[in-house]
This record gives structure tokens, sequence and C-alpha cells, in this order.
């Protein structure tokens, strides 16, 4: 999915296109262009208004602030793509499935956040490497895991925990190792690495394994 097709969809409310004058509409697709492949400290509004084809002005006319452009499109993905996502889709898709081993549970969640992030790439990539700057992007995102993922990931720990197929540590803490162990790898395969020549079946199915048994030689 390009900048465009992102830029349509994010802008809908209820099925609707948002009214942005052309001028206004340039500058966020710009913007969008310019931090996913600089970043937002080493991009420029001079920069962005360059590649939309306005007066830096312009900009200031819509956004008071660097900062505020930056809100005006993590904030709509936070809360139209990454909430509704969690809220509905992942948690139908990943968690809503009775799984025969907690294997089985990582299998599927690695599979489903990486067509995720493969998806919607652009703006991920964005909210990726803001979030750690910005505390208003981070409570945002930790607020829709806490009240939309949190307890259901628990319960899925404790079960088999229960059945003694995962060792008896914190859930907390096994909940934190699967997702940075999975979140390392995505990282990785899309931001830090994305030209190396991936075999992404098989480094998901190595990833899933090294969770699941570490590193140790049986």
């Amino acid at each position: 999915m390009n900048e465009q097709q992102w830029l349509q969809e994010l802008l809908k409310v209820n099925g609707e296109e948002v009214k942005l004058s052309d001028k206004q509409a340039k500058i966020l697709e710009a913007a969008i262009e310019m931090f996913a492949e600089k970043g937002y400290a080493a991009t420029s509004t001079s920069e962005i208004a360059k590649r939309a084809g306005v007066a830096e002005g312009t900009i200031f006319r819509h956004y008071k602030t660097k900062k505020d452009l930056l809100l005006a499109i993590v904030t709509p993905t936070v809360t139209k793509v990454v909430a509704p996502f969690l809220a509905k889709e992942f948690v139908k898709e990943v968690f809503g499935n009775q799984y025969k081993s907690y294997e089985d549970f990582v299998r599927a969640l690695m599979k489903n956040r990486y067509e995720f992030v493969k998806k919607h790439l652009p703006l991920i990539r964005i909210f990726w490497q803001e979030i750690a700057f910005h505390p208003e992007i981070k409570e945002q995102f930790q607020m829709i895991f806490t009240e939309n993922v949190y307890e259901k990931f628990k319960k899925i720990v404790e079960y088999f925990q229960s059945k003694g197929e995962i060792i008896d540590i914190p859930p907390d803490s096994i909940i934190r190792m699967t997702i940075t162990t999975i979140a390392g790898f995505l990282y990785t395969r899309f931001l830090f690495l994305p030209e190396k020549e991936w075999d992404d079946e098989g480094e998901m199915e190595r990833t899933v394994r090294f969770l699941m048994h570490g590193l140790t030689k049986k």
C-alpha cells in the first residue's frame, strides 16, 4: 500500500472521507513520505514543503508546529488503524481461537503481526521510530494494549502454564519475552535490514522455536 492509498484510508471516518484542501492533503502526503524515509527529527518543514509543492508558511497555516503535523499523522494511525485492529480484527483472529499449544499460539501471533506490519509499513515505520520520543504517542498505545489485549494474553499464558507446557514464572514476564522476541524480528526485517534477502517463513519458524526452546542444544 503506497502513501496515497494510506492517506485515503487514514482520512476516512465512518466510511466518509474527511474534507481537506488540496494543499493540506499534499502536506500530509509529503510528511508521511519524509518521516518514513528520514525520521521526524531529521526532517525539516522546508523539506516537507518542497516535496509537497507549497510554501513553508502554508504548513504553519494548517499546523502550528512540526510536532502538530506529526501528531496529525500518528494520532489517526493509532485511533483509526491500530486501535480498531487491536480491539476487533487482531483480538478475533489471534485471541479468539483455541490452540493446542502455546507454540501454536505464538506462531499465529507472529504471522498475524508480520502481515499487519507488511501491509501498513509506511505509517508503522513512523510510529515505530517516534513512539520512544513522544510520550503522548506511547501513552495512547499502552492504553489500547491494556484495554484490548493484555487480559486475553494473560489468560492464554496462564492456561498453558496450568497444563505444565510453559514454565511457572510471572505471566507478565512471558508476555514481555514473547512480544519483544516477535517485535525484534519485525523491526530487523522491515526497518533495520529490509534490503537483506530474507527467508521470511524460515526466519519466523526459527524465531518461534527460539522463543519456545532457547539456544540450548537438546
